[in-house]
């Protein structure tokens, strides 16, 4: 697949960016995604079957906020002894076809070089309102806001990581962590079932953070999940805290916080502000699982691995720092 001759238009390279899940190849004009036959207990690409299907879930979804960036998912199969995308035949592997976008435009890269300024936050804010008012909701989804549900997605991430304490966090962080988030959960018990009552549970994005928002020609909110229904419909506020915490862990908190307040106003949400702190721990946590689980990945160099052990310590300081603020933050 790092042959241009295996892509169906003509191109210069084929760059590899690999995740600890996929495969993503990037040619001149587009980017192919190859799942990982990979089982994380919380997904299952284990099988071809699999893989196509949620690849077909994966471009459904993601043109509600991308239509015109996923394309198409497209079989790949062997001619004469090399991989053809597109080619007839039986399809050995599948992938997702996405136009590319522009490195130099991706949220991160403009926060590294010291351009993200307030109005690009406008531009996000002025697609997530609308986006979260449009969403699907209703009774089972609105089952994913449940505290018992909500507190079983924490303890299932403190189960996956308990083999990393005196690893990559002290045992005190992992024990602060866990008792913050079981805390919260029963003495804000009825504004959790408020905001269910209020509509405030949606399908939503489930994966927003810097790396996922290109700010180009216009704001494209790109990669969301779709394997597993858990880690994607739930509270908003989960989704808003996934990218006021991105905000935080690169050193921009006071962006971070005209991020959370703006949008809370703009969708009439002021309780949003008093469970984010919550959910800011809980996707700091989550991203430092991720980046634990890449660094355990054998096909990624050494220094790779290592800087990943580095960015999961760092995850899981921050976690543990909104723990220890140990009260819902009110503007």
């Amino acid at each position: 697949m790092v042959e241009p001759a295996a892509y169906p238009e003509p191109t210069s390279r084929v760059e590899l960016i690999q995740t600890h899940i996929s495969w993503v190849f990037i040619t001149d004009c587009f980017a192919y995604k190859v799942k990982k036959p990979v089982d994380l207990g919380f997904l299952n690409f284990t099988t071809l079957r699999r893989r196509h299907y949620y690849l077909h879930q994966e471009l459904i979804l993601n043109r509600r906020l991308c239509p015109d960036v996923y394309l198409e998912v497209l079989p790949i199969t062997i001619h004469r002894g090399h991989l053809r995308l597109g080619a007839k035949g039986r399809p050995v592997e599948y992938a997702l076809k996405m136009r590319r976008l522009p490195q130099e435009r991706m949220m991160d890269e403009l926060a590294e070089r010291g351009e993200l300024k307030q109005e690009h936050l406008d531009g996000i804010i002025a697609q997530l309102v609308p986006f979260y008012a449009q969403a699907a909701t209703g009774p089972k989804i609105n089952n994913f806001g449940e505290p018992a549900l909500i507190a079983y997605n924490h303890e299932e991430n403190f189960s996956l990581t308990e083999d990393l304490v005196g690893y990559l966090l002290s045992n005190e962080l992992f024990e602060r962590i866990g008792a913050f988030a079981r805390n919260f959960l029963i003495d804000h018990r009825s504004l959790f079932l408020q905001r269910i009552r209020e509509g405030r549970i949606r399908d939503c994005h489930g994966d927003l953070h810097m790396r996922n928002i290109c700010l180009a020609d216009q704001v494209y909110i790109f990669d969301c999940i779709e394997f597993n229904h858990r880690f994607r419909n739930g509270d908003v506020a989960a989704d808003v805290g996934f990218l006021a915490m991105d905000l935080d862990f690169h050193g921009f908190k006071d962006l971070s916080r005209y991020f959370a307040e703006r949008l809370a106003v703009a969708s009439r949400d002021a309780e949003l502000l008093v469970v984010l702190d919550f959910y800011k721990c809980y996707r700091a946590y989550v991203r430092g699982k991720i980046a634990a689980f890449t660094a355990r990945d054998p096909g990624l160099a050494p220094e790779a691995r290592a800087q990943a052990e580095q960015t999961a310590q760092a995850y899981f300081m921050l976690a543990g720092e909104y723990a220890g603020d140990g009260a819902p933050w009110v503007a």
